[in-house]
């Protein structure tokens, strides 16, 4: 048995799911890739896959051979590099998983100066604010915004930090009055977040402590530039992420209110699977990104 191409075969299908899947971007027939994974498990002794028609996903067994499988390829790809002397010019795919307002706005454009840099490196880019598993889904670097990350075998970096800020258009105070308290919000029309993990409650901490307000929404979205658009418009209060309405403070379409009650920071993080040796695309490229943000990035400069 060839093992190495077995644990590939194997890792493959745990990322997409499927033989048939792993088998394209292998090029190898589906049965092939089955005899493969077949063989490794009858070598260790162990089930690895929960096999479906359609669908295949790892056991309990074969969710931490997956992980370890994981970190043996790394070190393979790093020793790889290191012998074609490629440590200062990363190569081959970086796979790159982040929140769809912080993509558009800000990480499309580094990454276009991280490929200028680094010709030979190919980034497949995904945007979603829904959380995903990142070793099952197969990427190299997943950025997250968050106060802070759940428990997890995964190594996170914090890349920038940002602020929550509740805001609203002058168009909209002048017609409604300007909240005072906390408590003000409930007779207001606010927008909300739809995967804001807290719900449509929004804890704001100041004199007295934390304020936990549930607020009645006129309008949800899962998207915050669109809630910044409605914003502008005067369609309400929102409690966003500065490094979507920070250009809009700074520049007086929207004004920060309640600014004695702040929310909870958040931050950008990087999270990677642990190995040994961080792979050289993946050291690079976060290293970069918290070159290019800082401590103190350009959408917090409205403080």
């Amino acid at each position: 048995m060839d093992k190495l191409t077995s644990i590939k075969a194997f890792t493959r299908v745990v990322q997409h799911g499927s033989f048939a899947a792993a088998a394209r971007e292998l090029r190898l027939s589906r049965s092939v890739i089955s005899k493969y994974v077949i063989e490794l498990e009858q070598e260790l002794g162990s089930q690895l896959l929960i096999r479906t028609t359609r669908s295949a996903s790892p056991t309990q067994n074969g969710r931490a051979y997956y992980e370890r499988c994981l970190a043996i390829l790394a070190d393979l790809e790093e020793a790889d590099l290191a012998v074609m002397r490629l440590q200062s010019e990363p190569r081959g795919v970086l796979r790159v998983n982040a929140p769809m307002s912080f993509g558009t706005l800000h990480l499309g454009r580094a990454v276009a100066d991280f490929m200028e840099k680094y010709p030979e490196l190919k980034i497949m880019l995904l945007l979603s604010d829904q959380q995903i598993d990142p070793v099952q889904e197969g990427f190299d670097v997943t950025l997250r915004v968050a106060a802070e990350l759940p428990s997890s075998s995964l190594i996170a970096r914090k890349v920038a930090p940002a602020s929550l800020v509740v805001c609203a258009a002058p168009s909209y105070l002048a017609r409604r009055g300007v909240p005072a308290h906390p408590d003000d919000l409930r007779a207001h029309d606010c927008l909300a977040y739809g995967y804001l993990v807290t719900g449509n409650q929004w804890k704001l901490t100041g004199p007295g402590g934390d304020h936990w307000i549930n607020i009645s929404w006129t309008m949800c979205a899962n998207n915050g530039e669109v809630l910044r658009d409605a914003v502008v418009k005067g369609r309400g209060i929102a409690l966003l992420p500065t490094f979507i309405v920070g250009a809009d403070l700074q520049e007086g379409s929207l004004r920060s209110i309640l600014t004695d009650y702040p929310a909870p920071e958040i931050a950008v993080y990087a999270i990677y699977p642990p190995t040994r040796h961080l792979s050289v695309k993946v050291r690079m490229f976060i290293d970069f990104l918290v070159e290019r943000f800082g401590d103190r990035p350009y959408w917090d400069l409205v403080k």
